[in-house]
Parts: C-alpha cells; sequence; structure tokens
C-alpha cells in the first residue's frame, strides 16, 4: 500500500468514526432517579466533583413558591444530598464560576458556595418576569441569564447586572450556552440563536419546532436541545435537525439537559414526572 493512499485511507476512516457520532446519535436509557426530586427543571454536571447538581421547583414556578432547593446526585442516579441547598424561589437554571454556583430565581440571581450549599448573596434583576437560564463565561467571569417572560438576557459581572440584549429577535428566550466565546440562545420560538457579546451580532443555527429549554454542545457545531413538553433534537453542523426523543404523549417532559462528554451521559429533568432520566448518548 502506497503511504499516501494509506494515510487518506486513515484520515477517512477517522473522519467517518468521528462523524458517526454525528449522523447516527442514539439515546440509550441507563437509569432513572427516584421521585423525591420534585419538579425538576435543570441538571448542572460538575465534572470537578463527578457530581451533579439538580435544580427542583418543588412544586409551580410561581413568585409565591419559596420551598424550592437544589439536590445533589451522584453519576449512578443515586441521591446524595436532597437538599444542599434550600428555601429557594422556583428554581431553574444553574452555572458554576469558580467555587460558586449560581442559579436563576424568578426575579433575581442566588450565589451559592460550592463548599457548604450557603447562599453567599442574591443579585435582582430589574423588572424581572420569568428568570430562567443560566450560562457562564469563565474566562470573562460573566453569568449570562434569561429572562423568559420580558425577552431579555442580562449579564451578571463583578456584582452588577446589566442588560446584554432585548427586543426582537428574541421571544421568550430559555436556553443559553456559551461556546467559543458565542453565546447560543434557546428561543421560544424554536430558533437557536448565536450571539456574539462583544458585537451584538446575531445569526440563526437551526429551529426545532417548539421554545428550547436546554441546550448542550456535543462538539463539532453539533447539539442536543430539549423541548420543555417532552422532545429531544440532535442538531448537525449543517443546521439540520433530527427529532430524537418525544415522550410528550406520556406527559414526561425533558427541561434543561446536563452532558457528560467525556462518559456520554445526557440526563434529562422529567419537570412534572419528579426524575431525572440518563441516556447513553452516542
Amino acid at each position: 500500500m502506497k503511504k499516501p493512499f494509506y494515510f487518506a485511507l486513515i484520515s477517512l476512516l477517522a473522519g467517518l468514526s468521528s462523524g458517526a457520532f454525528a449522523q447516527n446519535a442514539t439515546l440509550k436509557p441507563l437509569w432513572e432517579t427516584d421521585s423525591t426530586l420534585r419538579t425538576p427543571e435543570c441538571v448542572l454536571v460538575d465534572p470537578a466533583k463527578n457530581i451533579l447538581y439538580v435544580a427542583c421547583i418543588n412544586g409551580n414556578p410561581t413568585l409565591e413558591n419559596k420551598g424550592s432547593f437544589i439536590a445533589k446526585v451522584g453519576p449512578d442516579g443515586k441521591v446524595m444530598q436532597l437538599k444542599f441547598t434550600d428555601n429557594l424561589n422556583s428554581t431553574k437554571g444553574m452555572g458554576i464560576l469558580g467555587d460558586k454556583l449560581y442559579v436563576t430565581e424568578m426575579t433575581q440571581v442566588a450565589e451559592i458556595a460550592l463548599a457548604t450549599g450557603k447562599i453567599l448573596n442574591r443579585y435582582p434583576v430589574q423588572g424581572a418576569k420569568f428568570l430562567n437560564d443560566i450560562a457562564v463565561d469563565s474566562k470573562k467571569q460573566v453569568v449570562y441569564i434569561t429572562d423568559s417572560g420580558d425577552s431579555k438576557v442580562w449579564a451578571l459581572s463583578q456584582g452588577k447586572m446589566n442588560l446584554v440584549l432585548d427586543g426582537a429577535p428574541l421571544k421568550g428566550p430559555n436556553g443559553l450556552l456559551m461556546e467559543n466565546n458565542q453565546l447560543l440562545i434557546g428561543n421560544g420560538d424554536g430558533s437557536l440563536l448565536t450571539l456574539n457579546p462583544a458585537t451584538k451580532q446575531l445569526g440563526t443555527i437551526a429551529k426545532v419546532t417548539g421554545g428550547i429549554d436546554g441546550i448542550v454542545a456535543l462538539g463539532n457545531k453539533q447539539y442536543v436541545v430539549t423541548e420543555w413538553g417532552g422532545k429531544i433534537w440532535h442538531i448537525r453542523a449543517d443546521g439540520s435537525t433530527e427529532l430524537k426523543m418525544d415522550t410528550s404523549n406520556e406527559k414526561i417532559n425533558s427541561a434543561d439537559i446536563g452532558y457528560n462528554p467525556t462518559t456520554k451521559t445526557l440526563f434529562v429533568p422529567t419537570f412534572f414526572h419528579n426524575t431525572v432520566k440518563a441516556y447513553s448518548l452516542k
């Protein structure tokens, strides 16, 4: 075999191998937690500690609900600490920056010590109606937040809250993801938007049938996104989409997902079904 052909063949096989994940992404059930995780809305993977944080609304997402909590769950689905932090207000999206965990409440963002679960600060958002997801830019030390009820994106930096984006094309924005200095926004109309926070330049990556709740990156410009009603989508690098799972008929929701790229495991909070489900994603 000639060397040029050999190396070309190896490159082709490597490309096919890496692309196989993209083209044939499949979900295989692994485990499901017990139902003590009441109304789980968000799962955040902490790779440093090899644990999952689960934000549990524990009821309805209303301003009156002060009984929300964050649980710690092992990678095997066993609940390690049911109420790592409690007495929260309709918890939803989470993000880790340094040694702190940030979580949205209805009208403010709570800052929590990862070492103890103690609430250190709360940062109110002016005019907030329904704060939802969080994404963190660890390089620039910025926490981004969506307000689904007011169609805005905010940024928390050095203890101050600043408006990043509002108005069209934002429409009930929910899911957030920071990737390669770009902020990905799951819009209420099903569009996956990309925003350059520095220039405010906007683009559209893909569109699914309903509002995007959770967003995780698979690498090579591919993503898995969820619709709260129970749909899980794979978005390919060319912007095409494929519905991978739909549990809406069973009334099993799919809220703000987490992902462990090392084990290729997807974690799906089922909201009113009161569990987290884990799937192998290959």
